[in-house]
């Protein structure tokens, strides 16, 4: 199979072709500007590469229920430009192929439960902090919709008892994404998060919050596995403070192997690392060429 894949970030565009197997032979990356410029050097990309179908993950929130007039659309994106945009359609008035059309996180999930992390298992949940917090759930063999899709980054979160930080989030201020996204890190400290030492307190707090995170997780979902991506993660140190949050916050309630003796195996970074997005999209893609 030839197949083509769009992880539609905030903040840049990443389109590929890939097979099958996960494997990616071409890709391209460019900033996500108005979807005018956005949406023609996506369609520049395809054009004459015989794809079979396309997969797209995207920012949202998105329209996924196709009964509804908002199917395909991005909705209340803060996004300059965005709200109301037709992504699906405009892909599918250009491109007469099957489309897998889902949320970036949730892109990212089916990519590690097909080709990554979770791989052999039949449900996980995928974190990406970064610019924002979006959330992917992944539970017996399938991807959650529901009302809308998962929008766990802005869960409402229990305060850091030395944080003073109004929270930055347009919605509602302090939730999880308002707490804990990058912008959070950096309107806090003054200073972005790539540029703070490793011993630096912004992480025990960001710890703090996304360990409230993963537990409710735990707690809502029993999720198989639990992923961290994003740029945040990248702070490394991250990992071992998180997993010891949430095992303080469970407090040995929740019974099982993977929490109280092999957690570094359970609360893992992706293991498509940076290409999970990329990867996931593709697995979308896959998924709708074979339903056809």
């Amino acid at each position: 199979m030839r197949i083509g894949a769009i992880e539609a970030g905030g903040t840049k565009f990443v389109c590929g072709i890939g097979d099958e197997t996960g494997a990616i032979i071409e890709r391209v990356s460019f900033p996500t500007e108005l979807p005018e410029q956005t949406m023609s050097r996506v369609l520049a990309f395809f054009e004459g590469k015989g794809v079979e179908a396309i997969g797209i993950g995207t920012f949202g929130p998105i329209g996924l229920d196709q009964s509804r007039a908002d199917y395909g659309q991005v909705t209340t994106t803060p996004k300059p430009g965005w709200s109301g945009f037709d992504f699906l359609g405009t892909m599918k008035q250009a491109f007469n192929v099957p489309f897998g059309w889902d949320t970036d996180v949730n892109a990212a999930a089916y990519g590690e439960a097909i080709w990554g992390a979770a791989r052999g298992l039949d449900s996980c949940v995928y974190y990406t902090i970064g610019t924002g917090i979006g959330v992917g759930v992944y539970t017996e063999g399938r991807l959650v919709h529901g009302l809308v899709h998962p929008e766990g980054g802005h869960v409402l979160t229990r305060r850091h008892p030395e944080d003073h930080f109004a929270g930055c989030c347009p919605y509602h201020g302090d939730c999880l994404e308002g707490m804990a996204a990058g912008p959070a890190i950096e309107q806090r400290w003054q200073t972005k998060g790539s540029e703070l030492g490793a011993d630096h307190p912004a992480w025990p707090m960001e710890a703090f919050y996304i360990g409230q995170a993963v537990t409710s997780a735990v707690l809502l979902l029993s999720p198989q596995k639990v992923i961290l991506g994003g740029g945040v993660m990248h702070q490394e140190q991250l990992f071992p403070m998180i997993r010891q949050e949430v095992k303080k916050q469970l407090n040995g309630y929740v019974s099982a192997v993977q929490l109280a003796d092999d957690i570094e195996s359970y609360i893992v970074p992706p293991g498509l690392g940076d290409n999970a997005g990329l990867c996931g999209a593709l697995a979308l893609g896959v998924a709708a060429a074979r339903r056809v």
